[in-house]
């Protein structure tokens, strides 16, 4: 390596071209935007998903089917295991207490409990859904679970 092959770091901000600052600038005179026609004209963003008079995707794809996203009813998923290292002491357990130790995120509104990994307090457990193995590990540690 020579002394003349050493370049300046690049800026992690790279500059924002300017366009039409004169023809010495490289884009003066039409800004890039070529001779003529609709692209060269002011205000031509056009609609989002417009090819140009070509029938769109978004209507040639058939449309089958039935969605129920607007009502699909989400759960934040929490292991046995999870529980047991966020609640070392025992006690109860819902919602709000899991969202305070931030084992699920603020939006989450129900809760489930899966049967991963392994429990040896007793816990109160309040969820609205809590698998098979979950529920017999929790009560075989001593705790209850109450679903609802």
């Amino acid at each position: 390596m020579n002394l003349q092959d050493v370049k300046r770091a690049g800026s992690a901000h790279k500059r924002r071209r300017r366009v039409g600052r004169g023809p010495g600038s490289g884009r003066g005179c039409t800004s890039g935007r070529g001779n003529k026609g609709q692209g060269s004209r002011n205000g031509t963003g056009g609609k989002v998903g417009f090819e140009g008079g070509q029938m769109p995707l978004a209507r040639r794809m058939p449309k089958r089917g039935f969605t129920n996203a607007l009502f699909k009813k989400t759960y934040a998923i929490v292991n046995v295991s999870d529980l047991a290292k966020a609640f070392p002491e025992g006690g109860s357990v819902d919602l709000d207490r899991v969202k305070a130790v931030h084992l699920v995120k603020r939006k989450a509104e129900s809760l489930k409990v899966l049967g991963n990994g392994e429990v040896h307090v007793p816990l109160k457990i309040k969820a609205d859904r809590v698998s098979a193995a979950a529920q017999a590990k929790i009560e075989a540690a001593g705790g209850t679970v109450e679903l609802g």
